[in-house]
Parts: C-alpha cells; structure tokens; sequence
C-alpha cells in the first residue's frame, strides 16, 4: 500500500473512531462546571473559539481544579446530557463554540470543535476537516 492510501485509511479510522465518540459523549451525563461567581459554565478561549469545560465525572473535575491552583473551593455544577451541551448550551453562547472534556485527565481528554455534525448546523464555523482530524479525536 503506497503512502497516500495509508493516509486514507489513518483519517477513515480516524473519523470512524471520533464518531464513537461524539455518539457516546452525547448520550453521556456529563458535569458542566459553573463560573466561581456566576452561573455561566466555566470557558476559556482559544484562537477564536470558546471552549466549555465539561468533566466525565467528579474525580475528572477535582483533577482540574488541582491543575488550576483551586481545589481548595467549592466546585458548583450542572449535570446533564452531552447532547443538550452541544445542541443547546453551545449555541446560547452566540459565539465560536466547542467543548472540552476531561481536561486535566491525561489520556482520557477529548475535544469537540464548534463544527458541522458536533454542534448544529446555525453555529457552526466553517466545516475544515483538518479541525476534526486533529483536534477532534481523543487528546493525551
């Protein structure tokens, strides 16, 4: 098999795989941590796109919060879908927005890009499925 069909084979499996995952994490209760003094979820920016924070579960989150220097204060959170994340905490936001699991985690963090197919359709920035292929699958 020659490079470029290995290429081919590496993205297919690649997509396949961050499809799994997206369809999982969508069905998935996640904690969506609120700001230390709002009710907003936690984001951070980065090139353009706003990045909720979302954890899989608390010692996902606690993880974090001692990565951030904040684990000695109350840590206050939604649980919800991961799909009600995507298709109506994202858009509410009005700007570029993604979501950003389990940072903290190593191994186990992934990324969903504001993109066709993660978020809907209306909020979603232009579909580059470099974006997918290398900021979609699982980080670590």
């Amino acid at each position: 098999m020659n490079g470029a069909g290995s290429d081919t084979d590496r993205i297919r499996r690649g997509r396949r795989e961050f499809a799994v995952l997206l369809g999982e994490f969508r069905r998935t209760p996640v904690l969506l941590p609120l700001g230390e003094h709002d009710a907003y979820p936690l984001t951070a920016d980065f090139n353009g796109v706003r990045w909720i924070y979302a954890f899989s579960d608390e010692a996902a989150l606690a993880r974090f919060a001692v990565l951030r220097g904040e684990s000695d204060r109350p840590w206050d959170y939604q649980r919800l879908l991961g799909a009600r994340l995507l298709d109506g905490i994202v858009p509410a936001l009005g700007v570029p927005c993604g979501v950003a699991l389990d940072v903290g985690s190593e191994g186990h963090a992934a990324l969903f890009p504001p993109v066709t197919g993660v978020v809907p359709d209306a909020v979603a920035v232009a579909d580059d499925t470099n974006v997918i292929a290398t900021n979609g699958g699982t980080q670590g």
